[in-house]
């Protein structure tokens, strides 16, 4: 009986935190955007944000495509009819099946940019390694912490979204590869999702 009531909580946290973001940056639902998958209730989208007027509409006035971060948007729908929790973690797989590792939001502060978004070699794989300085550099900015994907836990029939941040180009035919679903009362773990990157 603690454990539900402790879930309940958890859960109205999670949906508080679920909307502290819109009004000021909302996309649309999942099945509204290309490639979204569906899997036992679970709606998932992945949308790079590779154009200007997608940048200006989630970071003002930073592109961070154009300084050599890829943002990719996931939003998750929780139809499934159980609370969700999330330990999410995401790879960036180009069409030559190279992966890369998501980068913490909050290491961006200090990156200081390249000019134009690296191409994986035929070695690469996890994960390159970022330029560091103890100056702050372009990305420093409050967008890109605050639109990170970092809810935790997901109460039935609530959304999230969320930015996730790779040092890649963007290719058509590339993939994000998801995992980390489970089931917040029983532990079960959901199968993962490998999500086209399409632009809509």
């Amino acid at each position: 009986m603690k454990r539900v009531a402790l879930i309940v909580l958890l859960s109205i946290t999670a949906a508080m935190a679920v909307d502290k973001d819109k009004g000021r940056f909302a996309p649309g639902s999942a099945s509204s955007y290309p490639g979204y998958q569906k899997q036992e209730g679970i709606t998932i989208a992945a949308i790079p944000y590779i154009t200007a007027e997608q940048a200006a509409s989630a970071f003002g006035k930073v592109n961070p495509y154009e300084r050599g971060i890829l943002p990719v948007l996931v939003i998750i729908e929780n139809g499934s009819g159980k609370a969700l929790r999330l330990d999410l973690k995401t790879q960036f797989v180009d069409p030559d099946n190279h992966h890369l590792d998501a980068i913490p939001a909050e290491d961006l502060i200090y990156y200081q940019g390249v000019k134009k978004p690296p191409t994986l070699g035929p070695t690469t794989s996890l994960p390159i390694p970022l330029p560091r300085s103890q100056k702050k550099g372009p990305l420093n900015t409050p967008e890109i912490v605050n639109r990170a994907l970092s809810v935790k836990l997901m109460p039935p029939g609530e959304s999230a979204y969320g930015f996730f941040y790779f040092e890649a180009h963007y290719r058509p035919g590339s993939m994000l590869y998801l995992s980390g679903l489970r089931d917040a009362a029983s532990g079960k773990d959901y199968f993962y999702f490998d999500l086209p990157l399409e632009i809509k």
